[in-house]
């Protein structure tokens, strides 16, 4: 018998790490439910499902959850990869970004979480894509306010949803999935997204303790 087709729900997998995340794990094997805000996805394979999804609307959430549960009796992986990061750089919290980053960081993934969460199979796994800025133990600077307050925000939600489904045995992860070129980190940036969706596609394979923080580029544990 061949190997069973696992199922991975990514959000934001239009561009970046989301977009190179789906092909890698499409040319492996895996069946990808894919999200955008505006629902198109720019791959073609009979192994996709794209959906529209805004994490910041509810109604949204509302609708792409219907659709997922009309298609899908069970998912496998969830990777919580949208978000954004507008006040990157600068110093001083501005209250439109600082509000649209915990919209989308953390309000949004949360809630999208928590809407879906019953579909994950025994053995699932939740993967956050969180930063290396949002460890507590990593503050070299002051710079990024919301971004870095979003990500702890992610971390912290981590270690409490793992220690809720334990007795389900899902696992929940935090990557911090490199300096990246994309639109959120800029071209700068010294890592490319395809080697960045390697690194997490690896992680994804692992066995790896629930409740742990992990860097996808150097493939070790992280400290919070």
């Amino acid at each position: 018998m061949g190997k069973i087709m696992k199922t991975v729900l990514i959000t934001g997998a239009n561009s970046g790490i989301g977009f190179a995340l789906a092909k890698k794990l499409i040319e492996n094997g895996y069946f990808v439910i894919g999200t955008s805000r505006n629902g198109l996805i720019d791959i073609v394979s009979e192994n996709i499902f794209t959906i529209k999804l805004d994490v910041t609307d509810s109604d949204s959430i509302e609708i792409a959850n219907k659709i997922i549960r009309e298609k899908f009796k069970t998912i496998d992986f969830l990777i919580n990869n949208a978000g954004i990061a507008p006040d990157l750089g600068k110093k001083i919290p501005e209250i439109n970004s600082f509000k649209i980053t915990f919209e989308t960081n953390v309000t949004g993934l949360v809630l999208f979480t928590e809407s879906i969460i019953d579909l994950l199979q025994e053995k699932g796994k939740i993967l956050n894509i969180s930063s290396v800025m949002g460890a507590l133990s990593r503050v070299s600077g002051f710079d990024s306010p919301a971004y870095r307050m979003s990500k702890s925000a992610v971390n912290m939600y981590t270690k409490i949803l793992s220690e809720r489904l334990l007795d389900k045995n899902i696992s929940v992860i935090s990557i911090h999935p490199g300096w990246v070129k994309t639109k959120l980190a800029g071209q700068s940036a010294p890592l490319t997204p395809e080697f960045s969706a390697n690194g997490i596609y690896t992680l994804l394979e692992k066995n790896l303790s629930t409740g742990t923080f992990w860097n996808a580029e150097t493939q070790e544990e992280m400290v919070w």
